[in-house]
């Protein structure tokens, strides 16, 4: 679920201009192809990733996308683990909803996790979808109306299932599947009320207060079916809102108690993220790593990670670019599974979060 704070970006943008049913004609392909490139190391491995503008490594511009979008960051963790070089493949549109991502991306472009060296496939998806709905939302006035909410839930349900399934039948050779939930920027934005009000009670309606219920039974069922179809989840939202220490005094790290815990049924999922925990949520600009040092996860537009170094250039006209380089980072940096910036950025975290499943050896 998106609000930017100043102005919009052109991803948000187009994804906004997609609310008058132009969909397709307003989002932007940004493929991308970097492989990290280990001198230890003659063998290449792929890992494959399939999104919306948070996995192309959106930065505000069409010509550059982030080098280090969490694809990257933790197939560089993985070419550490395997002493083996990795190629990652972003295949990626931002402005894009779920069906567009699963028809357009996963399914026409599955050849890219086919291939015999394909170790790792991941998707996220689903964000326009709120980003949308939202939007209209947000422009009521008179009697709420809540059903393009719910549309938005019940697609990213569907077709965040399907991703799975195609998953599953196109990357045969893949040694783990990663799925990645939605995390909730604009958190602080939406602590407002809207134009219309609600048939029951005829009052306004905090929009904070009605976006998280939804975006809370959204992750559920993301990692719900991540499980049933062999998936792994990667937490975005408990690495994202909160911070990584106990502030409540509940004997947790805010962070961890967060997260979604398997056999948990979604309405206690929903109660402990919207009522036990609720104190702990923060707005990911400025995520706390300890009670006095905190980092902005969340770019100038209020939507997108942050990124730490540098950027790769695509091409305007097909949306595509390339590149090789060596880790950013060297064995001895890593430490414990970290390198020396994962909790800094938001992609560095997203990328290390999925780190945690990476597969001991190809």
């Amino acid at each position: 679920m998106f609000f930017r704070r100043n102005g919009l970006s052109f991803a948000v943008a187009v994804a906004t201009a997609a609310v008058s049913g132009s969909a397709l004609a307003s989002t932007i392909n940004q493929n991308t192809s970097w492989t990290i490139d280990r001198s230890t190391s003659t063998t290449k491995y792929r890992v494959v990733a399939y999104g919306d503008s948070i996995y192309a490594g959106y930065n505000g511009g069409l010509t550059a996308v982030a080098r280090r979008a969490a694809p990257v960051v933790q197939g560089e963790y993985l070419a550490k683990t395997w002493n083996a070089d990795i190629e990652v493949i972003r295949r990626t549109k931002s402005g894009a909803k779920a069906d567009d991502i699963y028809n357009n991306k996963i399914v026409s472009e599955r050849s890219y996790m086919q291939t015999a060296n394909t170790r790792a496939v991941m998707f996220e998806m689903c964000g326009n979808d709120y980003l949308q709905a939202r939007s209209a939302f947000s422009g009521q006035s008179g009697t709420c109306d809540y059903s393009g909410l719910e549309a938005a839930l019940a697609a990213c349900t569907t077709y965040t299932e399907r991703a799975m399934q195609a998953i599953n039948q196109y990357a045969t050779s893949a040694k783990v599947k990663i799925v990645s939930n939605i995390y909730y920027p604009g958190f602080d934005a939406d602590n407002v009320q809207t134009s219309c009000r609600d048939s029951a009670t005829g009052a306004t309606v905090n929009k904070q207060v009605k976006f998280l219920p939804l975006l809370a039974r959204s992750n559920w069922r993301t990692c719900n079916l991540a499980a049933k179809y062999g998936f792994q989840c990667a937490d975005s939202f408990a690495e994202m809102m909160a911070a990584d220490y106990d502030s409540n005094g509940d004997g947790q790290v805010d962070s961890a108690a967060l997260r979604y815990v398997a056999g948990e049924t979604e309405a206690a999922y929903v109660a402990r993220i919207t009522g036990a925990l609720r104190s702990t949520l923060r707005d990911a600009n400025t995520h706390f790593v300890n009670a006095s040092t905190s980092y902005d996860y969340i770019q100038s537009d209020n939507t997108h990670p942050t990124y730490f170094g540098t950027t790769i250039s695509v091409s305007i006209f097909s949306g595509s670019g390339s590149g090789t380089g060596a880790p950013q980072f060297t064995d001895t940096q890593v430490v414990n599974g970290k390198n020396p910036e994962w909790n800094k950025t938001g992609h560095e975290r997203m990328g290390w979060e999925g780190s945690r499943f990476n597969p001991a050896t190809p």
